[in-house]
């Protein structure tokens, strides 16, 4: 199996490719830079991609600054959803495997209780509109060969690209640098490791999961609040964290006020996902490598 990877400096994109290379399961993986491809220039999608072997595609870029977004509509719609079409497009006419990073921010917010894939998505800002747009062009143009992951709240070592580190980085920095942090909790949602979810994407393309929509992140859920209680706690910093309102803390783009997934779907193809304390655990202590492999498959 040869598999294509965009994005791959990104927390996930290079979980994903350092997992890969730990455990490749005889999968071979190219990744590609934005030097290489650069997605914005929609037209250049096909035809770069067309010098290039691959039975996947696993595509890991996107416009994620949320806030930046209300302002640049264009550009979050160009890169999120119009992009992903071509690349889906692209997969169609070679009979390849499609997985494409969605979020969860397509939802609103209303739900008190973790929403499943089918559950009806509403987004609140554009940056969820532009993902959601994407997912459904994805869909409309090659529903029986892609895959689209759902995942929120991401922390990895690699830092978010363009954001000056994850939301686990920022609370370290200024727990030590101010004793206390201030930290909205009335938003709660599922934070996840990009090491546990790339080797949950990586063990569903090795076992051949059905085409579709899965919510891939971590089991547990909590508010930013008590994530920014438990790093603390867990980095052993003398520091406290401060409720605040999401109105108090003020920002362009609106965001759900429970926007927890349930991983369920995906926990009985590749097995049960850690809780986020743990996966937070492994991370403040170095260990952002993923222990067990995903199983072997035979090439598509």
């Amino acid at each position: 199996m040869k598999a294509l990877i965009l994005g791959a400096n990104g927390q996930l994109g290079s979980d994903i490719l350092r997992f890969h290379r730990e455990c490749s399961n005889g999968m071979e993986m190219v990744a590609l830079s934005r030097k290489e491809l650069d997605i914005s220039a929609a037209g250049a999608i096909g035809a770069v991609l067309s010098d290039y072997p691959f039975d996947v595609l696993i595509n890991c870029t996107g416009y994620n600054k949320v806030d930046e977004a209300e302002k640049h509509a264009t550009e979050a719609f160009a890169i999120n959803a119009h992009a992903p079409q071509r690349m889906a497009a692209v997969c169609k006419a070679r009979g390849a495997l499609f997985v494409h990073i969605s979020t969860d921010y397509v939802f609103d917010g209303r739900s008190r209780t973790p929403y499943v894939e089918t559950d009806a998505p509403s987004p609140l800002n554009v940056y969820g509109a532009s993902k959601l747009l994407g997912e459904s062009l994805v869909l409309r143009e090659y529903a029986e060969g892609s895959l689209i992951a759902r995942v929120a709240s991401l922390f990895g070592i690699a830092g978010s690209s363009g954001k000056g580190g994850n939301f686990v980085e920022t609370m370290l920095r200024l727990a030590r640098e101010k004793g206390e942090v201030r930290v909205v909790d009335d938003i709660r949602m599922s934070p996840t490791s990009t090491a546990d979810a790339a080797k949950a994407l990586l063990a569903l393309i090795h076992k051949r999961a059905e085409p579709g929509i899965y919510h891939v992140v971590n089991s547990g859920d909590a508010t930013w609040f008590e994530f920014a209680q438990e790093i603390i706690r867990q980095a052993g910093i003398a520091a406290k964290a401060v409720p605040i309102t999401s109105q108090e803390f003020s920002s362009p783009a609106a965001r759900p006020a429970y926007s927890v997934l349930d991983n369920q779907k995906v926990a009985k193809i590749v097995g049960s996902i850690p809780h986020w304390q743990e996966a937070l655990n492994r991370y403040l202590a170095g260990k952002g490598h993923i222990r067990q492999c995903a199983s072997s498959a035979s090439k598509r």
